[in-house]
């Protein structure tokens, strides 16, 4: 039976995120929302009927705000907001960032403060309960409310625009008849409500943090892996020696290196190969911890927003007013993933330093380029301009979005954080870690098969020895790598579940 997440406004976690977007979840209201929701419509009628200005509901939007709806305007001006702001473009954001959106959204009009109707709130779990998943181009949101994207995104309600539906694109009017949905209709403040969101850019965050903390178990435990292929002094990673100086995120990252070293004969004494390594081995905690901690910062800008009234108006339904807010500005969140897109160059620049220090015979004594065959074999030596490469690709997308905006809307909008910028470039910085990491246990588990006397792998290595040997083989004559590379990359999250499975197995998780 397939999961229910059930939203009330309050307590949506990521886990329940990534359940829907990326799993088989269903959604459903809790039952207290209905009398919240009811309530705030309400006060928006109560406002209506005083014929109070407020944006959006009963003036116009952006540089248009002087311009009073005359009540027969208002109910047209709800679709016109969707229709008009639909202006997003380049590619469509994956289906799974579609659906963690549409949730997000959802469990903010389920709060209350955005004044939505009970049928607007519907028809988004309608769609993510139908799987009907709205195309939504990319490029055109800078931050400060993901305003056109969100208008693709709910487009579908009214019956316009274009979604995927069982891996098939079609007219949404045709996608909602096949459901057996009726196309929403739009009360007062409905349309403002469904795109004056960061629903796209919360929902990419989310799914980014999973993904990080995914990469930060494979990033220690390639460099675990290396560290076996080196024969390197393990003694940096000692509890007692991370203690000493309890850096941000150095004791954890410290204990996820013991973790997959557990068992293995590098503890014993005598057994490295030297009394201290060079940076990119005894540096491997503080530098990953860095990373843990700027994730963990990131976490708590996305944690603040996941149940937030992030509104604008307003609806405070104690006070029973509708009021102006910036409560939609995301620089904290645009802040926190430029800082951990920064702080994942230095994972990278290390794994680069000890694949190349396993390629010098002077440095790892063994083979040149880890060619068991040696002569004009080239080894692994043509990766090492693919590790350059890939470095340099995480060095550009961890320059800062954050710090550039344009004023828009006739200089009312004069400030923006560049939150689905920073984003994306913190996605392709993920992936292009991701192909380096997977680089680095290929040239680990080389290594290792080549090391005399062979090394003695604790389970947890030796599980993942395995499963990277069952994805490519060892390279003895020169072959074509790139192919295998990215089936390891692929591949990475078998290789650290199989070591996971073994430190579970051992009793020490």
């Amino acid at each position: 039976m397939a999961r229910v997440v059930t939203i009330t406004g309050f307590g949506l976690t990521r886990a329940e995120i990534v359940a829907v977007a990326r799993g088989a979840a269903r959604v459903r209201l809790g039952e207290e929302v209905a009398a919240r929701i009811e309530s705030a419509r309400r006060v928006v009628a109560a406002s209506l009927a005083r014929g109070e200005a407020v944006y959006g509901l009963t003036t116009g939007l952006g540089a248009n705000l002087g311009h009073r709806l005359a009540a027969s305007e208002i109910a047209d001006f709800q679709e016109r907001i969707l229709r008009g702001r639909a202006a997003a473009l380049g590619p469509c954001y994956p289906a799974e960032t579609v659906r963690a959106a549409l949730l997000v959204r959802a469990n903010g009009l389920a709060r209350g403060g955005a004044g939505a109707s009970a049928a607007c709130l519907t028809g988004v779990i309608g769609l993510l309960n139908s799987g009907i998943s709205p195309l939504v181009p990319s490029l055109g949101s800078i931050g400060a409310a993901d305003l056109t994207p969100m208008a693709h995104l709910m487009l579908p309600l009214i019956g316009e625009g274009e979604v995927e539906m069982a891996g098939a694109t079609m007219p949404a009017a045709e996608a909602l008849r096949r459901a057996g949905l009726e196309k929403t209709v739009l009360a007062p403040k409905d349309g403002l409500a469904l795109v004056n969101s960061n629903g796209l850019s919360v929902g990419h965050a989310v799914l980014l943090l999973e993904d990080a903390a995914e990469l930060a178990e494979l990033a220690a435990l390639a460099a675990a892996l290396s560290c076996e292929g080196y024969r390197a002094n393990p003694s940096p990673f000692l509890a007692e020696v991370a203690a000493a100086r309890p850096a941000p995120g150095q004791e954890e990252a410290a204990a996820a290196l013991r973790r997959w070293l557990a068992g293995s004969a590098l503890w014993q004494p005598g057994a490295a190969r030297a009394v201290q390594d060079a940076l990119s081995f005894r540096c491997i905690a503080p530098v990953h911890g860095a990373a843990l901690a700027a994730r963990d910062l990131a976490a708590r800008a996305v944690e603040a927003e996941l149940n937030a009234a992030a509104d604008n108006p307003l609806v405070l339904l104690e006070a029973g007013r509708i009021v102006s807010t910036g409560n939609f500005h995301t620089a904290a969140l645009a802040l926190a993933f430029d800082t951990l897109a920064l702080a994942l160059v230095p994972v990278a620049d290390l794994a680069a330093g000890r694949m190349m220090k396993l390629m010098q015979p002077e440095a790892s004594g063994l083979p040149k380029f880890l060619t068991p065959v040696g002569g004009d074999r080239a080894g692994f030596a043509p990766v090492q301009k693919t590790i350059a490469a890939l470095c340099a690709e995480c060095r550009l997308r961890a320059n800062p979005a954050s710090l550039d905006f344009t004023a828009v809307a006739n200089g009312v909008e004069d400030h923006a954080p560049q939150t689905p910028l920073v984003l994306r470039k913190a996605e392709e910085l993920l992936a292009a870690l991701r192909r380096l990491l997977a680089i680095e246990l290929m040239l680990a588990a080389q290594a290792v098969d080549l090391r005399t006397p062979p090394p003695v792998l604790g389970p947890p290595l030796a599980a993942a020895q395995a499963a990277i040997r069952a994805l490519v083989p060892r390279l003895d004559e020169d072959r074509s790598l790139g192919p295998e590379i990215e089936r390891l990359a692929t591949g990475s999250a078998a290789v650290v579940a199989a070591a996971r499975q073994a430190v579970l197995g051992s009793g020490n998780g």
